[in-house]
């Protein structure tokens, strides 16, 4: 198991983490069978897409029309923060991908990358966990 650590912004913070991914799977020496990639933390979220700013924006809109961060959330009056649209979205999206491996190669789409989306009030340091599931 290997953990890299992502900087990330809050409010919809899109991160490709493609190429550190790739980086595990070629230092693990992988050749083939499947990684988990795991983000820790109930406020960011994993998921593989085309990563270009027409997406990144759709998805955005789609979310906040869904939970929308000003909204009074239960969770607020909890906590006393004002993440609770971040823990929905997350929550949503999910916190994990299983990515194949062939020829030491993630097998992504053409237009496929892994991105990270943290959706927190304020920039946090995630963990991503990546497990070699092919041992």
């Amino acid at each position: 198991m290997n953990i890299i650590e992502v900087a990330t912004q809050g409010h919809y913070d899109f991160v490709n983490i493609t190429e550190q991914v790739t980086a595990q799977i070629t230092q693990q020496g992988i050749k083939s069978g499947a990684v988990l990639v795991f983000v820790a933390g109930s406020t960011a979220a994993l998921t593989a897409l085309e990563y270009e700013t027409g997406v990144l924006a759709d998805i955005k809109d789609v979310l906040e029309n869904m939970a929308p961060e000003q909204a009074d959330y239960k969770h607020h009056k909890k906590w006393g923060d004002a993440n609770g649209a971040a823990h929905i979205k997350a929550a949503l999206v999910g916190p994990d991908l299983l990515v194949p491996v062939k020829d030491g190669k993630l097998m992504l789409g053409q237009w496929q990358q892994i991105v990270l989306i943290d959706f927190d009030e304020k920039p946090r340091s995630r963990q991503v966990i990546i497990e070699n599931l092919s041992k």
